[in-house]
């Protein structure tokens, strides 16, 4: 499939979180920040999402769920991403990957912007390389998804470190006129 497009309607997705908690997407009761990112052990990946963590409650707030997608097993999901206070799916086939259009690229680790935050994420000592079945070419991705289950925002990141932060997340729900990039 494609790339998605704002204003595009999705088909309702069933998924099952690493803890075995069904997520329905679209929710019928908050908009979905839907997150793509790259392999379990990501130092990237994990630091981005102490960030969504440390500030998860202005999220809840602003009506907004986190789902979190790794092309990653269960397994090698669990030490990473197990104590997060958000859903986060386990995709190792990459069938979501595919369906929402979610490329990979050399880029994604020779950007000069990803040395820095893959070095402050080794430091927090959340960080492996990537396992069996997974690669560290991948490219993160982030849609929002209103109650309806139409795209509001989405965001192609071009390398590893290009995702959206809190802030622009909160902006984008709270503004609900929505760019692309």
């Amino acid at each position: 499939m494609g790339k998605i497009h704002n204003g595009q309607l999705l088909a309702r997705l069933d998924l099952t979180t690493i803890t075995g908690e069904p997520v329905q997407i679209p929710d019928p009761d908050h908009l979905v920040h839907l997150q793509f990112r790259r392999f379990a052990g990501c130092p990237i990946c994990n630091l981005h999402l102490r960030s969504i963590t440390r500030r998860h409650d202005e999220i809840v707030a602003a009506g907004i769920r986190e789902v979190v997608v790794f092309h990653s097993t269960v397994a090698a999901m669990q030490p990473y991403q197990g104590d997060l206070p958000f859903a986060t799916v386990a995709d190792p086939d990459r069938r979501l990957y595919v369906r929402f259009g979610v490329d990979t690229s050399p880029w994604a680790v020779l950007h000069p912007r990803t040395w820095i935050a893959a070095l402050r994420g080794v430091a927090t000592g959340k960080a492996a390389p990537p396992g069996r079945g997974e690669s560290a070419l991948g490219l993160p991705a982030d849609f929002l998804i209103g109650t309806d289950g139409r795209v509001l925002a989405h965001k192609y990141g071009h390398h590893a470190d290009d995702q959206w932060s809190v802030d622009d997340l909160l902006h984008l729900a709270h503004r609900r006129s929505y760019p692309t990039s």
